[in-house]
């Protein structure tokens, strides 16, 4: 990955290792990024994959997996997050 001078990825850049990542290690095809944050240690890059197809698409099981990265990219860790129906709304 190119990233800047220094070493570190952009956001861009952070977001397609996370993707990759979370396919290689779990085999789930991602979805999107759902969020990527700062937590004053790592990048933390939530990854929502699809874990089970179901007909009708509204009943998929997805789940989102939070992927840690450090500024040039190299995983920290990967956690699934949680775990829910396509179809359904969060409430929070």
């Amino acid at each position: 990955m190119a990233g800047s001078n220094d070493g570190r990825l952009s956001a861009a850049e952070l977001g397609r290792a996370a993707l990759t990542t979370v396919h290689e290690l779990t085999g789930y095809t991602p979805e999107a990024i759902t969020g990527l944050e700062w937590d004053g240690e790592f990048w933390e890059v939530l990854v929502d994959v699809l874990e089970l197809s179901r007909i009708p698409n509204t009943t998929d099981v997805l789940a989102s997996y939070v992927v840690q990265l450090d500024e040039q990219g190299t995983l920290r860790g990967l956690k699934r997050a949680r775990r829910f129906v396509r179809g359904h709304a969060d409430e929070g």
